[in-house]
């Protein structure tokens, strides 16, 4: 995570509000007052975009379901606010918040220092460790151990200029992810980068397949400097994004999910889908320098439930 999440920023059209659902989820928690002193379209409801990508967003029934939009349900509730939904591409999600045309959008986005020009990131919801696909027999614990492999990932991704990077290795994109457990499954390929949840997601649904998350040490400085696009093998923040005008709501809804890291809650609906808490609410060393002076104060610690 997407790779909405860094390179799921594939153009596939601005069409926002397309495959339109609206929802209204009554909610409570705080006064009338306190709710309509956020910066929303709509007093007391919080308009949001997603793109369907489970498990992470999706909508289903009249409801949106998934690990970010259980998050921010529960964000909702606390806040006093009702939710309204539409269903777009990625492309859509972004644009629909830069444009002020959503109140937030969720759904694995990337923080990235350019992102965060255009709009407003909440404190990470969770971090999305680096993950592959690869058969139940395999073992590829490090970027060391990539190297003479087949190697896949969707286009678009960021993992692409990684996975081009790794010596020896034989790199391919594929046109979706079912793409890439396909292959995987019928030993075409050894390992293929996608987000992790959603690894986990097919090990449920296509147990014949015998595929596997495997999660990967981070490469080291010294692997970085010398294949620059391994960065992108390290972990990233997750975040909601909002227009840059919503200042009290970014700080209010950043409070309610620090707050589930205390209280258990963000690490029991990790673990409804799929993930590792460990895995995912534990930062690395290097993450809160990524934003300290740039849309967080130089003192700014990241989130864990350590």
């Amino acid at each position: 995570m997407n790779t909405g999440i860094f390179g799921k920023s594939v153009a596939r059209g601005l069409s926002a509000f397309a495959g339109l659902g609206l929802i209204a989820l009554a909610m409570g928690g705080v006064t009338t007052a306190q709710a309509e002193d956020f910066e929303l379209i709509k007093p007391g409801t919080l308009t949001v975009t997603i793109q369907p990508y489970m498990p992470y967003t999706a909508a289903k029934d009249g409801k949106l379901v998934g690990l970010d939009s259980d998050i921010l349900s529960a964000v909702a509730d606390k806040l006093g606010l009702k939710i309204e939904y539409s269903v777009t591409d990625f492309a859509g999600m972004l644009g629909s918040v830069q444009s002020q045309r959503a109140d937030i959008t969720i759904g694995g986005i990337a923080w990235s220092a350019a992102r965060q020009k255009a709009g407003l990131f909440t404190d990470p919801p969770y971090y999305s460790p680096p993950a592959m696909a690869v058969l139940e027999s395999t073992n590829l614990p490090d970027v060391t151990s990539l190297e003479g492999k087949s190697l896949g990932t969707v286009t678009g991704y960021v993992w692409a200029k990684s996975i081009a990077q790794v010596p020896n290795a034989t790199a391919r994109n594929f046109p979706s992810a079912d793409s890439v457990f396909a292959d995987i499954a019928s030993g075409r390929l050894d390992a293929g980068f996608l987000d992790p949840l959603l690894i986990t997601y097919q090990q449920q649904q296509r147990p014949d397949m015998k595929v596997k998350i495997q999660y990967m040490a981070a490469p080291t400085a010294e692997q970085i400097k010398a294949h620059p696009d391994y960065k992108y093998f390290e972990p990233y923040m997750t975040s909601f994004y909002m227009p840059k005008q919503a200042v009290k709501l970014e700080k209010a809804i950043s409070a309610q999910i620090d707050a589930m890291y205390k209280d258990g809650s963000l690490a029991a609906l990790v673990t409804k889908w799929g993930g590792d808490p460990k895995q995912f609410l534990t930062p690395s060393a290097d993450m809160a320098a990524q934003r300290q002076g740039v849309d967080r104060p130089a003192d700014w610690v990241a989130p864990s439930i350590q």
